[in-house]
């Protein structure tokens, strides 16, 4: 664990966009590598379209049939979703799915909720892709629902009706593992709507791929809201996304970074460098209050990197 330097440890766990280039077996590998290295858990994102210029090849992967099969092939790390689109499912039936996903696991589920944004990958496959502001209508309505169905009693019945979506007599079943449900993730950069249904329904807010700067801006603008809402900070969860680059020299390092066509002048500004830059960057973030960080892995075909990562920053922290 990373020591974080307001006394809490940080987690590391990594981060996969499958989108721009991996099938499910390699998917699998790495996962498998995120367990036998000792990182916290394997979150992917939920696209269906390679986002930029380059080989879309092998083409897309579905997120939720990718958790469901990792669920019953690794056992320890923490599944997720980094985030899932609220465009892409109906909230009913991703209730479902999301519960039996947790129980298939053995309760190790994080269901990690956004409001779409890459209009592209809606136009390509059908979907339909709503202006902005109903798309946060729509996410807080699944919100409701999501929440709503999973902490609905024994034997009763859960109705909604709301400006997209309604639900009459929803059987609350099945149950997950995680009781009342398993622990869901907001994030965003917005000032206004983002933290407000943060403090109202997450147990995590996470910060992408922003500067410290801004994420600590982000941070105390959620703490905020939590206290309008009247609830404690300190109950939600704060984490961070960052590109991760590391090697062990200059050459390894920009070999890494050739590799993910990232340019290293951009990356040394999230998690790059060799190991104890990493580090060090690592508690930057901590610093801020981040409990959790999501090592965005690029190349998935690397595993040597996950193996440097795992060697060399994990054992040289508190």
């Amino acid at each position: 664990m990373i020591r974080a330097l307001r006394g809490s440890t940080v987690q590391l766990r990594i981060f996969t966009e499958p989108q721009q280039g991996a099938d499910y077996d390699t998917l699998l590998a790495v996962a498998k590598a995120t367990e036998e290295l000792g990182f916290d858990a394997f979150f992917r994102s939920d696209h269906y379209l390679r986002i930029g210029a380059g080989d879309p090849g092998p083409g897309p992967t579905d997120a939720w049939a990718t958790l469901a099969a990792l669920a019953r092939e690794t056992e320890r790390v923490r599944l997720g979703t980094l985030v899932s689109s609220a465009t892409f499912r109906l909230p009913g039936p991703l209730a479902v799915t999301a519960a039996q996903v947790d129980r298939m696991s053995g309760g190790r589920l994080e269901l990690g909720l956004g409001t779409g944004w890459y209009e592209a990958e809606h136009v390509t496959h059908g979907i339909p892709f709503p202006p902005v502001g109903e798309r946060f209508e729509r996410l807080e309505e699944q919100l409701e629902i999501l929440t709503g169905l999973w902490r609905t009693p024994d034997g009763e019945r859960f109705s909604f009706r709301g400006r997209h979506y309604a639900l009459e007599g929803c059987p609350p079943l099945p149950r997950p593992a995680q009781r009342p449900h398993p622990p869901i993730i907001l994030g965003g950069a917005g000032p206004r709507r983002t933290p407000r249904l943060a403090a109202r329904f997450a147990d995590e807010f996470n910060v992408a791929f922003r500067s410290v700067e801004e994420t600590g801006a982000q941070f105390e603008r959620v703490r905020d809201a939590c206290r309008e809402a009247g609830r404690d900070p300190a109950e939600l969860t704060l984490s961070v996304a960052q590109t991760v680059c590391c090697g062990r020299d200059e050459d390894e390092l920009e070999r890494r970074a050739a590799a993910i066509g990232q340019d290293r002048d951009r990356l040394v500004r999230g998690l790059a460098g060799r190991p104890d830059q990493v580090v060090g960057r690592l508690q930057v973030f901590g610093a801020l209050g981040a409990t959790r960080v999501y090592l965005q892995v690029l190349d998935l075909h690397d595993l040597d990197h996950l193996e440097l990562l795992a060697a060399e920053v994990l054992p040289r922290v508190p």
